[in-house]
């Protein structure tokens, strides 16, 4: 009567029942998704941070070694989320001698830790372990996103001892307005949430970054699922991302107050006027090779908070480098398997001979 073909309709929705029962058996019997698998060692440790030596994968790995800082928002992992897509594992294999931090999962007695802390403290601690244990008096410093401010940060304070240093989806310049992300923190009262919560909730943080894209995050993924959940290996991958974006840590409230107020809402360190632990933190101290790696399709750190680092140091030697990917895939597309990973393996190589 109104055009609709119930024999098709019919098989659809057994088909689609059918799916269903397969998509219930796959998720009973699916193991716990694996991540963070590429063998490594823990070598140095203080308070809540965790300093892991990745094992050599070739015989003659690179002379500097290369020590990776991520956000403290997110785990780390998401560079070794699946062995077929991990940057970590493509990187040891093209010969680079890798450290990575783990900044662990802040509690209440951590509230009080500031950027210097984190920065001068921890992570130049962890610098320090490698280059002794090394017997080298320089290192090369992969950052990614905020772990990327803090590596410039941290190399403009001791430029002494970064030999090359790797920027990857790294916000520098704050005053933007290309992504959401950076209109919210200019108006951001981070004064009465630190006040209230003490450190930040990472259910919270994590609730206003499915807000940047609410259909995508929210929505669409799960759909999506409907249509691949008879498929193991997809839905083994989507429970890893999964995993990885309901993992987030809380944050040591002074650390947050202080990185939306000097850096969202005072653009403090393109204006020069930042100080760590009493000193300037001055973009032109950085005179080392720089590779800037941004994603052209970032919604949470767009290219323009990435482009200015390269005209704001003094070194000789910079190039920018754009990826057509999201934040995300960044490390876990196939672009940057292929590509990615082996020219920032290759620019690394060349200078630190």
């Amino acid at each position: 009567m109104y055009g609709i073909n119930m024999e098709k309709s019919m098989n659809e929705l057994f088909e689609m029942q059918k799916k269903c029962a397969k998509g219930i058996d796959v998720m009973l019997n699916m193991k716990d998704a694996e991540v963070d698998a590429t063998p490594k060692e823990l070598v140095y440790e203080e308070d809540k941070m965790k300093l892991y030596h990745y094992k050599p994968l070739v015989k003659n790995p690179c002379k500097v070694p290369t020590l990776i800082t991520y956000a403290l928002v997110n785990r780390q992992y998401m560079m070794d989320i699946q062995q077929d897509r991990s940057v970590i594992k493509n990187l040891l294999e093209l010969g680079l001698d890798l450290y990575i931090i783990d900044w662990g999962y802040p509690t209440a007695e951590d509230m009080y830790l500031t950027m210097d802390d984190y920065i001068n403290g921890y992570m130049n601690n962890a610098a320090d372990y490698i280059m002794k244990s090394k017997k080298l008096d320089k290192l090369n410093l992969i950052g990614v996103c905020q772990g990327g401010t803090f590596s410039t940060i941290y190399s403009a304070l001791h430029p002494e001892k970064v030999k090359n240093l790797v920027t990857m989806v790294t916000p520098i310049d704050f005053d933007t307005n290309d992504g959401l992300l950076f209109k919210w923190g200019k108006y951001l009262n981070i004064d009465s949430m630190v006040d209230a919560y003490g450190n930040i909730p990472g259910s919270l943080m994590n609730s206003g970054y499915m807000m940047l894209k609410p259909f995508q995050l929210m929505l669409d993924k799960y759909i999506g699922v409907v249509d691949n959940m008879d498929s193991p290996d997809i839905m083994q991958n989507f429970m890893r991302m999964e995993k990885w974006i309901f993992d987030s840590p809380d944050q040591a409230g002074e650390t947050i107050r202080q990185f939306v107020k000097d850096l969202y809402q005072e653009n403090k360190l393109i204006k020069g006027t930042l100080e760590l632990g009493g000193n300037k933190v001055d973009l032109k101290n950085i005179n080392m090779p720089l590779l800037n790696i941004y994603a052209e399709h970032d919604h949470l750190v767009p290219p323009s908070a990435s482009i200015p680092l390269n005209d704001l140091v003094s070194s000789k030697d910079t190039k920018l480098y754009p990826v057509p990917v999201g934040h995300v895939g960044m490390y876990v597309s196939s672009k940057s398997q292929r590509d990615v990973a082996p020219t920032l393996a290759t620019w690394i190589k060349e200078r630190s001979k």
